[in-house]
């Protein structure tokens, strides 16, 4: 199935389509996501710079909250009745059991099993002695921080005591005024604390799998596509080695043969045909030793037997392709039969595979236009067509796109960079189809005359 036009864009220097990225670029998008987004990563790259700033915000602000009660000196009426510190004790105490609450928590992150298990001991102290103040939710922020970084072994240790420190605090130790909703209050805020500090680790071990999953399927999509190019460049250099094989063997026949007229005629340019030829017979050995190795993988291969592709095979092609149910047109401009036989193959192979490519993802119902048109610079292969038609009911694959490059696309882009061409594939802008568009940067070959001279 074709993709929208305005969701991928035609990238002229790749020879692919960008397709679009939804998801995490709409959340960016949203008013509210996208400022609650990009406020988290200054967040992050500022405590990556400066990780004390974070911990040192955290105990300011549990200072903020729990100070002024220090200071209060009287009783106060919590979730579970009225509580109060001993009226007997002075401020000093009361404050240096606060500080040593609440000091601790700027090693949180990088030491919170050492954290909370200094916590507990002060809050335990401080319990003993009938002191209770909100300096004691440091007991809940060293909790949640050793579920959040700590080991989980010692998050069962720290839940265990923390459990049996509130028990006999709150039944025994502090005035309480209801004591069993106050014990069922603290119980269900500590595990509120654990349960909200494993949710977030759960959260970032799952982010951070999700990212090495991305990268090893980034460095596996990289692989995959390198191993196909590698795979077509070695199908292009046998079929290179077959043409240029085949014209060095009309150069070396051509030059033996020149080389025994001229010594039968006494005539100087014998010996200077000769050397050509045996130039010719070790150019021929060198490129056998340099490039035959690519042909034993295909020693077997019938194809082997018939000739390279050209653009007079075109119209057999073509007539296969219409056979399988898509309508091609056919349009040529220029003398495409004055072109090399390498540019002609090239020709051939990109044409091939655009319309592979369209009966693979468009389906028979669509129809196609293949135009050539070659001059005196550049040849110009264009295969454009209109996807697959609504309501057909086939099912196609969706278009390859820049992140999963296929095996046409590769070779396609493979055999344009031969000549230094230049591709472009993508939705065509009248809304439907795919449109192939090759610029091959090759001048025509010169033509022979019927004395087998070369004219321009």
């Amino acid at each position: 199935m074709n993709p929208k036009p305005s969701a991928a864009a035609a990238d002229t220097a790749q020879g692919t389509a960008l397709p679009p990225s939804p998801g995490l670029d709409a959340a960016w998008a949203h008013p509210l996501l996208g400022r609650l987004l990009r406020g988290q990563s200054r967040q992050q790259r500022l405590d990556r710079r400066h990780p004390w700033l974070l911990d040192t915000a955290g105990v300011l602000a549990v200072a903020l909250v729990s100070l002024p009660d220090v200071f209060s000196g009287g009783s106060h009426d919590g979730p579970f009745g009225d509580t109060g510190n001993r009226g007997d004790l002075p401020t000093a105490v009361l404050l240096g059991f606060a500080v040593a609450l609440i000091a601790p928590l700027w090693w949180r992150r990088r030491a919170p099993a050492v954290t909370f298990f200094v916590v507990a001991l002060v809050a335990l102290a401080q319990w003993s002695l009938g002191i209770w103040q909100q300096a004691g939710i440091s007991l809940l922020v060293a909790l949640y921080s050793l579920a959040l970084h700590g080991s989980l072994r010692a998050l069962g240790w720290a839940a265990a005591l923390t459990l049996v420190e509130l028990v006999p605090a709150v039944c025994f130790l502090v005035p309480v005024e209801h004591p069993l909703p106050g014990l069922f209050f603290l119980v269900g805020t500590a595990t509120a604390a654990v349960a909200v500090g494993l949710t977030l680790r759960i959260r970032r071990m799952y982010l951070a799998a999700l990212e090495d999953r991305a990268a090893r399927l980034e460095i596996e999509r990289d692989q995959r596509v390198q191993l196909t190019a590698a795979a077509e460049r070695s199908r292009v250099a046998r079929e290179m080695h077959d043409i240029v094989g085949h014209n060095l063997s009309v150069m070396v026949g051509l030059a033996d043969g020149a080389s025994t007229l001229a010594a039968s005629r006494n005539e100087k340019s014998a010996e200077a045909l000769r050397i050509i030829g045996d130039t010719g017979r070790q150019a021929m050995g060198e490129l056998r030793r340099m490039l035959g190795v690519l042909r034993e993988e295909q020693q077997e291969d019938v194809r082997l037997l018939s000739p390279q592709p050209g653009i007079r095979d075109l119209d057999a092609l073509l007539a296969r392709v219409r056979a399988a149910g898509l309508t091609v047109t056919y349009r040529t401009t220029g003398d495409l039969d004055a072109l090399g036989s390498g540019v002609q193959l090239t020709v051939y192979r990109i044409i091939q595979e655009a319309l592979t490519n369209t009966l693979r993802h468009a389906g028979t119902g669509s129809a196609a236009e293949v135009t050539v048109a070659a001059d005196t610079r550049d040849v110009r292969i264009r295969v454009a067509d209109t996807g697959a038609p609504p309501g057909a009911g086939v099912r196609t694959e969706p278009r390859t796109g820049a992140d999963e490059p296929g095996h046409g696309l590769v070779g396609i882009r493979q055999r344009a960079a031969m000549y230094g061409g230049a591709v472009t594939i993508g939705p065509r802008g009248s809304g439907n189809g795919w449109i192939v568009d090759v610029v091959l940067d090759v001048p025509a070959a010169p033509a022979l005359s019927a004395s087998g001279e070369h004219r321009p």
